[in-house]
């Protein structure tokens, strides 16, 4: 384990002692890890995090699960039973984990600008570079991973007000224009969005890269100010505030320096969730965004969040997850983004998801034997 992973433990534990796990049917994972299974092999590995675990650990769960379908939700259970061992992530500060979730919006758009639709979202600009340890200017914190080449010097690039006040103008970058910034900003925090077009076509945008600034949560700012009560802070709660002062929209996004640029995603199936950075579609409520310096792609994990009740009609949250995703503001061991869905209803859910939750790794068997 490396020094980025200091600060907790794996615990080994046993299924019996999981809490939570004899409800749960993870059948729907199989289908997402033979996904998985095809983007490792046919085209390129997932990064390893901090923890260690590599794509090649994950492959014989992925080939054992490409011909299983499970019959019942038990024989599910059994297969990752049979296959993995679970380890409790426990931080050493004693702190739980804590998870967020995130959905993809339904966004109404243009595909020119006009006196309604005014706010445009951009592609990846040519002139923003990927950085590391080889190009990254000393005067820009290691956590930058994208800078702006201009005439031969790096240098950070321009943030959120200063795009917004014109800077990519004139590039010929812009994939559709949306009627709200506010809108273009909630896009931005989930990552992707399915564009409703004026003439009825659907199309999809989703990551591509980021100018580079960390993210500042306006919900943290909110409440530092007294705006917005620490107990009542949401998506909604934030949207509310922002309607009923629109004065100080530019002001609050603007503390917000990071910005998202997107490209255009296929349509195959619309019902089908988003292709995020684990380059599979995101099954609704069984994809998690985790930190992606610490854990690697296509790992098990399974969430148990007590507080948390209103995904699963009044029960407590536990379920089998696949880390298929990650965020600008999903950093720790023990921390997580769940993806609700697409839509209205999926962005309602997500919205008010903040809660305290355990989160179990299941690694499989020949691996395992490093955590002991």
């Amino acid at each position: 384990m490396s020094d980025h992973a200091s600060d907790f433990v794996l615990q080994a534990i046993s299924f019996d002692t999981l809490e939570g796990w004899k409800d749960d049917d993870p059948s729907g994972l199989f289908e997402v890890m033979r996904s998985c299974r095809r983007q490792i092999t046919d085209v390129k590995s997932y990064r390893t995090g901090s923890l260690g675990l590599s794509s090649e650990d994950l492959l014989p769960l992925l080939a054992a699960a490409e011909d299983f379908t499970p019959p019942s939700p038990a024989s599910a259970r059994a297969f990752f039973e049979t296959h993995c061992r679970p380890f409790l992530i426990r931080r050493k500060d004693g702190n739980s984990g804590f998870v967020t979730a995130f959905y993809e919006p339904d966004i109404d758009v243009a595909e020119r600008p006009d006196e309604i639709f005014r706010f445009p979202f951009y592609r990846r600009p040519g002139d923003l570079i990927d950085l590391d340890d080889a190009n990254r200017p000393a005067e820009l914190d290691k956590a930058y991973v994208f800078g702006r080449l201009h005439e031969g010097r790096v240098a950070a690039y321009p943030d959120r007000r200063a795009i917004d006040q014109g800077f990519l103008e004139g590039r010929g970058l812009e994939i559709a224009w949306a009627k709200s910034k506010v809108d273009v900003f909630f896009v931005h925090v989930q990552g992707a969005a399915r564009l409703r077009y004026t003439d009825g076509r659907i199309g999809r945008i989703t990551y591509a890269a980021k100018a580079g600034h960390a993210f500042s949560a306006i919900g943290k700012l909110l409440i530092g100010r007294g705006e917005i009560n620490r107990t009542e802070i949401s998506m909604q709660a934030i949207r509310a505030w922002l309607a009923r002062n629109p004065e100080c929209v530019d002001e609050v996004l603007w503390h917000n320096r990071s910005y998202i640029f997107f490209r255009e995603a296929p349509v195959a199936d619309p019902q089908a969730g988003p292709i995020a950075a684990a380059k599979v579609p995101l099954l609704a409520g069984r994809a998690l965004a985790v930190d992606r310096m610490i854990h690697t792609f296509g790992f098990p994990f399974f969430i148990r969040a007590e507080s948390l009740t209103h995904l699963d009609q009044g029960r407590p949250f536990h379920r089998l997850m696949l880390a298929l995703d990650t965020g600008s503001a999903i950093i720790g061991p023990a921390r997580g983004d769940i993806f609700t869905g697409s839509g209205d209803m999926a962005g309602e859910s997500a919205g008010t998801v903040r809660n305290e939750a355990d989160f179990t790794i299941l690694i499989p068997n020949a691996a395992a034997g490093r955590f002991d």
